[in-house]
């Protein structure tokens, strides 16, 4: 008995022996007991510690001194990183939506592209729209204005959904400060500027591949008429606000909309961090160390100070200075911060999984398969995140979960930023696959967009499967290249 259990916890098989019946641990208590993630990661890390012979001390430290141990590291390490900038991203998007902001995005691109162009108009609107503002969000704003585009055009609302979806979902997997995004950084030790660089370069071709090309091609073969019960009427201007035109939940109660700002104004309060983070980045190589420039430009594109200054210029330009109380800014980001808790907890206990499988070796174990085996660090992380996708659903439990995989194979290596965030965007490609019935948001379209599970599968499944193949050839070829 000893010595099978010195062979588990020794050997390289035994490792990752072990690391397999954990993982497969994990997606039996998720998908056959729908044990809550945040739960289900915590009792499998435990586990998966004690199975591999870690000291308690290590695993949950004492009962005088606990900061040092795996449990407390794990979750803090990755809070740290993300907690401050998930928040702010979300309050940032909130603050956006209720200012009647995406209702004026979707006139001023309808009116450049018309009729014809509307489509890609709408996946525009998610492309820009999805960048402060996370995935369900995203379609509970937009898909009133996609019924109006769609009940105008007089054909499939797939046509019109299926663009929109993509931005958001492209946005939403590759981009800070999406939370995917934000684990990968503090996960793999790469900047947000690189991730936000190399997100876009790998994600607009996979975009435009599922969004507009797969797109368009399905949304003329499957048609899927707009109910009456979801347009109750199409908005006369864009001051009534969103979610004025359907009759679909409404998420929120707080609004801003006093009148409806420019779309100057918008695209610029988008633009403001992603500026100061890249210009943070980019002053890294080009400035002098230490001078007081870079200095300013590091201060300024410190993700959580390029949002929290982003979220106060929001705060004045689209609140106070157009007649908003201060009592009314603060219902709206109160209620935008509700659903991050449990967001957070399993992105926290993802990162503890994470751990545990470092400190016991597993992932030496796995440097020295890949290695033996050929694969590359690249693919090798694609495939354990679409696996993990496919099986469990959650793109975050995917993303996080993979990182922390992941993470001891690219330690060793000394890999460049840029190398770093190309690995993040095929872990991210990966967490975004196939799409179906274990995915909330499956059910979320199926239910916003009046598709039935054939037609959402044939739709939005295989959507989600062009964004993230297109997406993986994309980062693995400039890895290749790169790397």
């Amino acid at each position: 008995m000893s010595t099978t259990v010195d062979w588990l916890r020794t050997s390289t098989p035994g490792l990752l022996l072990l690391c397999g019946a954990a993982i497969a641990v994990l997606l039996i208590a998720i998908i056959r007991f729908k044990l809550e993630p945040f739960i289900a990661l915590l009792l499998t890390g435990l586990g998966l510690a004690l199975a591999a012979g870690l000291p308690v001390s290590q695993i949950v430290g004492t009962a005088l001194k606990s900061g040092d141990s795996l449990l407390e590291t794990g979750f803090g390490s990755i809070l740290g990183h993300i907690a401050v900038i998930i928040g702010l991203g979300t309050v940032l998007g909130a603050i956006l939506e209720r200012s009647g902001g995406a209702d004026v995005l979707t006139q001023k691109l309808l009116s450049l592209f018309g009729e014809k162009g509307a489509p890609v108009a709408m996946g525009l609107l998610g492309l820009i729209f999805g960048i402060p503002v996370f995935f369900d969000i995203g379609i509970f704003v937009l898909a009133p204005l996609v019924y109006v585009a769609a009940k105008r055009g007089g054909r499939s609302l797939v046509l019109y959904a299926m663009p929109m979806l993509a931005g958001l979902s492209m946005t939403h997997a590759f981009l800070p400060p999406h939370p995917g995004p934000v684990s990968l950084g503090g996960l793999l030790g790469v900047s947000l500027g690189w991730l936000i660089v190399m997100g876009f370069v790998c994600g607009i071709p996979g975009f435009i591949a599922a969004g507009i090309v797969w797109g368009s091609w399905i949304g003329k073969r499957v048609h899927v008429e707009v109910p009456a019960d979801f347009l109750v009427r199409e908005p006369d201007s864009v001051t009534e606000g969103p979610g004025a035109a359907t009759a679909a939940p409404d998420t929120t109660t707080a609004t801003l909309v006093k009148r409806p700002p420019s779309v100057g104004l918008i695209g610029a309060i988008i633009a403001v961090p992603l500026v100061l983070i890249l210009g943070a980045t980019f002053g890294t190589q080009l400035l002098i160390k230490g001078s007081k420039p870079l200095q300013v430009l590091t201060f300024l594109g410190t993700p959580a100070v390029a949002l929290l200054l982003t979220v106060l210029l929001a705060f004045y330009v689209l609140g106070i200075r157009r007649g908003s109380t201060v009592q009314e800014l603060s219902a709206v980001t109160a209620e935008s911060l509700r659903p991050v808790g449990m967001l957070l907890l399993v992105v926290g206990a993802g990162a503890f999984f994470g751990k545990v499988i470092s400190a016991t070796g597993i992932g030496t174990a796995l440097a020295h398969t890949m290695s033996a085996a050929g694969l590359p660090v690249i693919v090798l992380a694609y495939v354990i995140s679409c696996g993990l996708r496919i099986a469990q659903g959650s793109a975050t439990v995917a993303i996080v979960t993979t990182g922390g995989i992941v993470a001891p194979l690219v330690a060793e290596h000394g890999y460049s930023q840029v190398a770093l965030a190309l690995i993040a965007m095929a872990i991210a490609a990966g967490s975004i696959i196939l799409s179906h019935v274990n995915d909330g948001g499956f059910w979320i379209i199926s239910k916003f967009f009046n598709l039935t599970v054939k037609q959402t599968l044939q739709t939005w499944t295989v959507l989600e499967t062009v964004l993230s193949v297109v997406s993986f050839a994309v980062a693995a070829v400039l890895f290749a290249i790169l790397a």
